[in-house]
């Protein structure tokens, strides 16, 4: 598989988004390694009256899973001035617990209105709890609750009319090269 380590960083630095910062955190967490499949997203958000900014890049390695996040603040009780702030995460590809892709498509027109990806490898779990009920209907006992408990560690959603139809293309690309390479983690896990 062909290393775009390079074609990584010149999206990065096109991005205009805190190049060397976002760049810098990348370089880090890849530590060294290939980068097989990238996707990543520069996203407005409003907070009262103003606009923040924050960026977040998805790697593939051989052998991990690099996830890099950027955001900027505001001034606050520990920084006066505004500052930005990088987290890196990189979890080993065999460590990959699902990869859930799910497709929004217009009815009217059958196209491809958005995606999100939803990855889990067993970091944050989501509880949803309700009370259990029997199947009588005149019955007030408290049968306690039951549940479902869902992976959740990291989720992006990109959509066309925000991002482009090229990026919800790129996402499901990743998506396509991230199931692959896990699948292939499982396969040689049970040899």
């Amino acid at each position: 598989m062909a290393d775009r380590r390079t074609e990584l960083f010149a999206d990065v630095s096109r991005s205009g988004y805190y190049p060397e910062i976002v760049a810098q955190g990348l370089d880090d967490a890849l530590a060294g390694e290939l980068v097989h499949d990238y996707v990543l997203q520069h996203e407005p958000t409003f907070e009262g009256d103003e606009i923040r900014r924050h960026m977040t890049v998805l790697a593939l390695t051989p052998s991990r899973l690099v996830l890099v996040h950027t955001d900027e603040h505001p001034g606050d009780d520990l920084l006066p001035r505004p500052y930005t702030s990088t987290t890196a995460e990189a979890v080993g590809v065999g460590q990959v617990r699902s990869v859930v892709v799910t497709r929004m498509v217009a009815s009217s027109t059958g196209q491809l209105e958005e995606a999100v990806l939803t990855i889990s490898w067993g970091a944050v779990s989501r509880v949803e709890l309700e009370p259990a009920r029997c199947s009588d209907p005149d019955c007030d006992a408290d049968h306690g609750y039951s549940g479902t408990v869902t992976g959740d560690d990291f989720s992006l959603r990109i959509s066309t009319a925000a991002d482009g139809g090229a990026a919800v293309e790129r996402l499901l690309s990743f998506a396509r090269t991230l199931t692959e390479a896990t699948a292939d983690g499982a396969s040689a896990g049970r040899r």
